[in-house]
């Protein structure tokens, strides 16, 4: 496991003296004694003494206590394959324990790649009171039955909102209110008709509904929903079907920046020629989006980056490499950690109540709220792709109302 805290952490041992006490009995020695006949008594002889055991430390299981902070961990994977997020935002949440100036809160890291159902039973042995993290939705769905026995709840870095509820609460970017924020824009700019590329699998079935629901919201209709697989040819045969259907003045490209611009030229060709072309908040993830001439003009929906690019560049000086864009979650659930710190007691359990705020809470991604499902709420904005650089076209609210 790894510390991280807003101070150097101080652990002083206790050096212990050993004693140990021996009483022996005299010993008769020298010359020969002539002892007189007759009657003798019994001779006395000093008891014996049993050696003083020396006292020993009290060895405790897991990390040492810490009377004057809370416990809350954090869980990441720190080796494999996504070692490198999440190192990132394990280095996210010890800067923004450095910039809060807390000394109430101590971060303890868990490799979730060793197995997440032992770095949640290891955080909870130490007693940890809070737990950042899973980044990955599999992880999820194991930490969180585990830290619900235990009372413990679980602010999770993943995206997967079906992981939600039960003291599991959804910190990641939800798709749907990244796709909703888009299309009720382009709704608002007179488009009516819209049409979906999407992979198959989890993401492109839940974006699926979301576009389905966030056009009927808006009033528009849906004309043509196509869906293709990671085979070679899938993606233009999905666009061919996409142009033989009604004529669509838009259309959600619910995947990553870099299969979006390989679409982009595609749907030109095959009776998409003037389409509004939407992403989603995958697009923001990506720091070479803007370079792609195909995406020039597109529209998507995402957290700001106001504040994100003054912490990149903070992150960077100290740690000498840029920042994953995820690693803002570590930093704003840290944030709301401190925020809530004044009504949590130290050793106490943590105020889970406290997370149903109606009111919000602010981080570097800008305003969110936890709802009723345990997801998080957030206000987005709808950013363009224009001359190799992303502009905002429609800002972000800086609150919610009750």
């Amino acid at each position: 496991m790894a510390e991280g805290a807003g101070k150097p952490q101080r652990f002083v041992a206790g050096m212990w003296k050993w004693a140990l006490v021996a009483i022996g009995a005299a010993a008769l020695a020298g010359c020969e004694t002539v002892v007189p006949r007759g009657p003798t008594g019994p001779v006395d002889r000093p008891a014996p003494v049993r050696p003083v055991e020396p006292v020993r430390p009290r060895v405790e299981p897991g990390i040492p206590q810490d009377l004057a902070r809370q416990r809350v961990a954090l869980l990441v994977p720190l080796t494999g394959a996504n070692a490198g997020v999440g190192q990132s935002i394990a280095n996210a949440t010890q800067l923004a324990i450095l910039d809060t100036r807390s000394d109430k809160v101590r971060i303890t890291s868990y490799d979730t790649n060793l197995g997440a159902a032992n770095a949640v039973q290891r955080a909870l042995a130490d007693g940890n009171r809070l737990i950042l993290g899973p980044l990955l939705s599999e992880d999820a769905r194991v930490v969180g039955p585990i830290a619900r026995r235990a009372g413990v709840p679980v602010i999770t870095f993943s995206n997967d909102t079906g992981v939600a509820g039960d003291g599991t609460y959804v910190l990641g970017y939800a798709p749907a209110q990244s796709i909703a924020r888009v299309v009720a824009y382009a709704r608002g700019r007179g488009v009516t008709a819209f049409a979906g590329l999407v992979p198959n699998g989890l993401y492109g079935d839940r974006a699926s509904t979301a576009l389905l629901r966030a056009v009927e919201d808006a009033g528009g209709q849906v004309v043509s929903l196509q869906a293709y697989d990671r085979a070679p040819g899938a993606l233009t045969a999905a666009i061919t079907r996409m142009g033989r259907t009604s004529p669509y003045q838009a259309v959600l490209i619910a995947d990553s920046g870099a299969t979006a611009a390989v679409a982009v030229p595609i749907i030109r060709k095959n009776a998409g020629g003037n389409a509004q072309i939407l992403g989603t908040d995958l697009w923001n993830t990506e720091n070479s989006i803007a370079q792609s001439p195909a995406l020039n003009g597109a529209w998507f929906a995402s957290v700001s980056d106001g504040l994100y690019r003054q912490y990149a560049a903070k992150y960077r000086s100290r740690f000498g490499a840029a920042p994953y864009r995820l690693s803002s979650l570590g930093y704003d659930a840290v944030l709301l950690t401190v925020r809530i710190m004044r009504d949590w007691p130290i050793g106490a359990a943590f105020p889970e109540a406290r997370l149903n705020d109606r009111g919000g809470f602010a981080g570097l991604d800008g305003a969110f709220r936890f709802g009723p499902d345990g997801v998080a709420e957030r206000a987005l904005e709808v950013q363009e792709i224009r001359g190799g650089t992303t502009v905002t076209v429609s800002p972000a609210p800086t609150g919610f109302g009750r």
